[in-house]
C-alpha cells in the first residue's frame, strides 16, 4: 500500500498492511531530517522516512498591501501581524525560533459594536486558493491532504489574550458572541471557495480549537456547549456535504468533551496527549474506538525528546498496542509537533518501530 491508500484505509476501517505513521515537526525538525536523509525538499524527506504523511494544504493570507501573513502561527506564518492583525514577536530559546502574539487587538473592546470596528478582519478574496489547489493536486496522488486550518475559540483568543478570551464566558458573552459569529462567517466563506476548487484532491479539513489544559478542560462543558458546539455542528455538516473527513485537533485533558465532539461530527481527533488526566490510550480506545480516529498519540513532552530509544520504541509499541488495536482506528504520530533540538534517532526509532509491525 502507498502512503495514501494506508490512510484513506484507517478513515474508512478498511483493513491496512500495517498502521500509518505521520510526521508532524517544526522548521528547526524539518532542517534536521533532511539532512539525515539527504533530500532536498520533503516529499523527497517523507519517502526517504517512508513516512505516510498527511500533507498540510493551508491558505496563505495576502494582504490588501500585497504582503504575505502566511496561514496561522505555526503553520509558516509570516510578517508582523497574523491574518487575523494580532501583532507577533520573534522568539528564540534554544534551537527553536517562533512567534509568540503581541499585545491583543481587542483589548479593551467591552460591546458587540466594537466588533464592527475592528480593522483587521480578514477579507476572503485576499486567500491564494490557486496556490492552495496546486499543492493538494501535486500531493494527492501519493499522499493524503489536509486543509486548511480553521478555528473558533482560539481565534477569538489571539484577538482577547487567552486569560480574558476565558474571562469573557462569564464577564463579556454577548461580545464573544459577536465576535465568534464575525470568525465563523468570514471563515465558512474561505472553507466554502477552497472546498469548491479544491476538494477533489482533499481527504480532511484541519479544525484547530483546543479546548484542554494539562489537568483539565478550559472552560466548563455548558459553556463549551452554549458557545462552540452549535458552530461546530455547522462546520462538520458543511464539510461532510463535500465528502470530506473532519479532523479536529485539541490538546490537554479534554475527555468530558471527546462525545459531544463526535456527536457534532468530527471524524478524527487528535493530538491524544495521554500523560494528561482522562486521557490515557487503552480507555480512550475501549470508550471512542469505534465511534472515532485517533492521530498521535506519541509524548512530545518528555519521551521524544529527552528518551532513550528503547524509551521511544516502548512508547510507541504501547500506542500501537492500545489507540491501534485491531491494526483499526489509529494514525501513530507525535502528539503536536516534533520540537527543536529532539534526538533524530529517536524520531526514526518512532517511525521504524510502526513500520515493523
Amino acid at each position: 500500500m502507498n502512503p495514501r491508500e494506508r490512510v484513506l484505509n484507517i478513515l474508512e476501517r478498511k483493513p491496512v498492511d500495517r498502521i500509518p505513521v505521520d510526521i508532524w515537526h517544526t522548521p528547526e525538525v524539518e532542517e534536521a531530517l533532511r539532512k539525515y536523509t539527504g533530500t532536498t525538499d520533503n516529499f523527497e524527506m517523507w519517502r526517504s522516512l517512508g513516512v505516510d504523511k498527511i500533507v498540510w494544504d493551508f491558505l496563505d493570507y495576502k494582504t490588501p498591501e500585497g504582503k504575505s501573513a502566511g496561514s496561522q502561527p505555526g503553520a509558516d506564518a509570516s510578517g508582523s501581524r497574523t491574518l487575523w492583525g494580532v501583532p507577533l514577536l520573534d522568539i528564540t530559546a534554544g534551537e527553536a525560533h517562533y512567534q509568540e502574539f503581541a499585545e491583543p487587538p481587542m483589548k479593551g473592546y467591552t460591546t458587540p459594536g466594537d466588533i464592527e470596528k475592528y480593522p483587521w478582519w480578514p477579507d476572503p478574496d485576499l486567500f491564494d486558493y490557486d496556490a492552495a489547489f496546486n499543492l493538494a493536486k501535486k500531493a494527492s496522488g501519493e499522499f493524503a491532504v489536509i486543509g486548511p486550518w480553521i478555528s473558533f475559540f482560539e481565534i477569538y483568543c489571539q484577538l482577547r489574550s487567552i486569560e480574558q478570551g476565558l474571562m469573557d464566558i462569564l464577564a463579556y458573552p454577548d461580545l464573544l458572541s459577536a465576535a465568534l459569529d464575525r470568525i465563523e462567517a468570514i471563515q465558512t466563506e474561505v472553507l466554502i471557495r477552497y472546498l469548491d476548487k479544491t476538494s477533489q484532491y482533499i481527504d480532511l479539513v484541519f479544525i484547530s480549537d483546543d479546548i484542554g489544559g494539562q489537568n483539565n478542560l478550559l472552560m466548563a462543558p455548558e459553556s463549551w456547549e452554549y458557545f462552540l458546539k452549535p458552530r461546530m455542528e455547522r462546520w462538520c455538516g458543511l464539510i461532510h456535504s463535500y465528502g470530506i473527513k473532519v479532523f479536529y485537533h485539541t490538546d490537554g485533558a479534554s475527555e468530558k468533551l471527546i462525545g459531544p465532539l463526535i456527536d457534532c461530527g468530527i471524524d478524527v481527533l487528535n493530538p491524544i496527549q495521554h500523560i494528561c488526566p482522562g486521557m490515557e490510550t487503552a480507555y480512550l480506545k475501549k470508550k471512542y474506538g469505534d465511534r472515532v480516529i485517533f492521530h498521535g498519540g506519541i509524548d512530545n513532552q518528555h519521551t521524544l525528546p529527552f528518551g532513550t530509544t528503547e524509551e521511544v520504541r516502548m512508547e510507541t509499541l504501547h500506542c500501537l498496542e492500545t489507540l491501534g488495536k485491531g491494526r483499526e482506528g489509529y494514525i501513530c504520530c507525535s502528539c503536536h509537533n516534533i520540537q527543536a533540538g529532539t534526538p533524530v534517532g529517536n524520531i526514526v526509532t518512532m517511525i521504524e518501530t510502526v513500520k515493523s509491525r
